[in-house]
């Protein structure tokens, strides 16, 4: 079959435009050019194709025969195209975003900040989903991961947030029933253990803490292991124990009293959280937004985790 040189394909975008509006003036418009440009392409067209594709009739031009002839072809291929991108647009924006967190994080860091954020961006949609799996971003179909340590190497495009630290904090109520005195006087209390799956580094534990404040660890006895963070906040709310709560997961907690810090000594994280994303979603409404606010808030809690200056 033979098939000549296809002509330029702003000469084919031109002559579709011309065919479907009826005037040059117009096609000029939608297009963004003059019409003189307009005219320059359609002349393109005609010497690629070899054929006369318009004809002036008074003020008006009309397309001839052969000009009907390939805009009937063309004009099916440009209207694919168009619903193809109505299509992508409509994904785009019922879609919302997915963003994929470790739990502890989703339930006590990020997701009681995140409906302050929605509220600033009206008409935003967000879908929290708290799992320690790391996602594969572009085949699940998750825009954002928030997670820890080394996994971040895993993705290809991410950010460092914040590193948090730990303290030792517990219910009034239970130093209510047990004045302290001094700092070593935590070990005589229920303590609350947090120990993270071996695919990332565990916090800090109370063997480390001891030895910071000069005490003497008796090697976990009476000692509750959790593999959640937020349950052993949790647990500690109730009354249940000391838990070395990473600062970033208890401020609600803290503001509003229902957990205390009696000796203020803070042990800093082995590594820090991160943020990674699919590139795509900063493509979506509110993506490359929600990117900066979570880097925002970060910042803020770096500086609010660490010890103040001495």
């Amino acid at each position: 079959m033979w098939v000549s040189k296809l002509p330029p394909l702003r000469a084919i975008q031109a002559l579709e435009a011309v065919g479907r509006l009826g005037s040059v003036n117009e096609a000029a418009n939608e297009l963004g050019v003059s019409p003189g440009a307009v005219s320059q392409q359609l002349r393109k067209a005609e010497e690629a194709l070899g054929a006369r594709l318009l004809e002036r009739k008074g003020r008006n031009v009309e397309l001839t025969t052969w000009g009907r002839l390939y805009y009937s072809g063309i004009a099916v291929a440009f209207e694919e195209l168009r619903n193809a991108q109505n299509a992508l647009a409509k994904a785009r924006m019922k879609s919302g975003l997915v963003v994929s967190c470790l739990p502890s994080l989703a339930i006590k860091w990020i997701g009681p900040q995140l409906l302050d954020w929605q509220i600033a961006h009206s008409g935003a949609s967000i879908r929290l989903v708290g799992t320690e799996t790391e996602p594969r971003l572009q085949d699940d179909q998750t825009d954002f991961r928030i997670s820890y340590g080394e996994k971040r190497r895993d993705f290809e495009h991410y950010s460092e947030m914040f590193t948090d630290w730990v303290v030792p904090a517990c219910a009034p109520t239970l130093l209510a029933r047990h004045p302290l005195s001094s700092p070593a006087d935590v070990f005589d209390l229920p303590l609350l253990g947090i120990e993270w799956d071996r695919v990332h580094r565990s916090p800090p534990g109370w063997a480390e803490w001891a030895a910071r404040i000069g005490a003497t660890y008796k090697g976990g006895m009476g000692e509750v292991v959790f593999s959640l963070s937020s349950a052993a906040i949790d647990a500690a709310v109730n009354g249940h124990g000391f838990v070395l709560a990473q600062l970033g997961m208890v401020a609600d907690e803290l503001a509003s009293g229902r957990l205390v810090v009696p000796f203020d000594t803070r042990i800093r994280m082995p590594e820090p959280y991160f943020l990674a994303w699919n590139r795509a979603a900063l493509e979506k409404p509110h993506g490359a937004e929600f990117r900066a606010w979570v880097l925002a808030i970060s910042k803020r809690q770096h500086i609010l985790s660490a010890p103040p200056p001495q």
